[in-house]
């Protein structure tokens, strides 16, 4: 008998196979999510340290491609959409959690779970920016405000902000050399370990993906522009540059330093094809010009500190560079709307 269920059990195996690519895309999709739910692909990156490379990388990986779900997270899997994109197939299931409502996303490649991932509705961006007219009326006003500060009434705002940078040119082009040459720093480094900066740059995928750019896409350049700019100059400009510049100016030479090396790791042509580089080139120098000027304006909040000039003169220094920082980021952003859709 023992020896007969022995006999059986390739035949069991390759059946097994055999269902298992007879289920549908939305089956292998759900049964995927429940095990998701479950903590199936559940991963800790920390368990990479220590291991040899190769399974520190695909440990990485697989962290990166299964997410842990959000506390509270409710699934419905009786409404699955379908989707191609390019070799894998991804399917969407509306889903909930903590009362805001979202997708999870299931990716199948060659018939292989590759991905389950939480998408809030929406992303990180509030929904007017998502409009058809958000960006129209952005571009609009962004370039009425730009010709206003070069030659109407905001002016001598203009001119303030480029006399400080007449005034403090060392600091200026010293802040700007070193931060940039710390972004071309990570690009050379990502030579010698190419799957690092491929993991980086995955990783920056990831959180991007999460800010829902999808749909400003569909709005077409101009509404892409939008949400670019929105998100740099809220997340990339105030919250992580001109705020820690307000303590003094270090911290956000600090945070910069750190980002922009990660940044030259993830963006180097090491791993992205050097035309591809080239063409995304004016997007670098215009966008971490914009960060590297408020970054200057936090270091000359700081000497005005110390010259004794007081607190508010360092603030109204730092609002000073966040005009031009502003402006260039306007710039940056409408070019890389374009470039991303051309």
């Amino acid at each position: 008998m023992g020896l007969g269920v022995r006999r059986l059990l390739p035949l069991l195996a390759i059946l097994a196979a055999f269902l298992a690519l007879a289920q549908s895309p939305t089956d292998r999709a759900a049964q995927a999510v429940r095990a998701w739910l479950s903590g199936k692909y559940r991963v800790n990156p920390m368990e990479a340290v220590g291991r040899p490379p190769e399974e520190a990388f695909k440990l990485l990986e697989r962290s990166l491609a299964f997410p842990p779900p959000p506390p509270g997270l409710e699934v419905n899997l009786k409404e699955p959409e379908l989707e191609r994109r390019g070799p894998e197939t991804w399917v969407r299931f509306p889903a909930v959690a903590g009362g805001e409502s979202g997708e999870v996303v299931v990716r199948l490649k060659d018939g292989r779970v590759v991905g389950v991932a939480w998408r809030p509705q929406g992303g990180l961006l509030p929904a007017w920016l998502l409009r058809p007219w958000a960006g129209p009326v952005f571009v609009l006003l962004g370039f009425l405000l730009l010709l206003s500060l070069v030659r109407g009434r905001l002016r001598p705002y203009w001119r303030e902000a480029l006399r400080l940078v007449a005034e403090r040119r060392r600091l200026f082009w010293a802040t700007q050399a070193g931060l940039f040459a710390t972004f071309f720093l990570g690009a050379l480094a990502a030579y010698a370990d190419p799957r690092v900066a491929r993991l980086l740059g995955e990783l920056l995928g990831t959180g991007i993906g999460q800010i829902g750019l999808e749909k400003a896409v569909r709005n077409g350049p101009l509404g892409l522009a939008a949400v670019i700019f929105y998100w740099n100059f809220t997340r990339g400009l105030l919250l992580t540059t001109a705020l820690p510049g307000v303590l003094f100016g270090v911290p956000a030479l600090l945070v910069n330093l750190a980002r922009y090396y990660v940044l030259g790791m993830a963006l180097s042509p090491a791993v992205i094809p050097p035309e591809r580089f080239l063409l995304h080139l004016p997007v670098v120098l215009l966008e971490l010009g914009a960060y590297n000027t408020a970054t200057f304006g936090g270091l000359a909040l700081l000497g005005d500190l110390l010259a004794g000039r007081g607190f508010s003169a360092g603030l109204r220094t730092l609002g000073r560079s966040l005009v031009l920082a502003t402006a260039l980021l306007f710039l940056a952003a409408v070019y890389e709307a374009f470039e991303v859709l051309a």
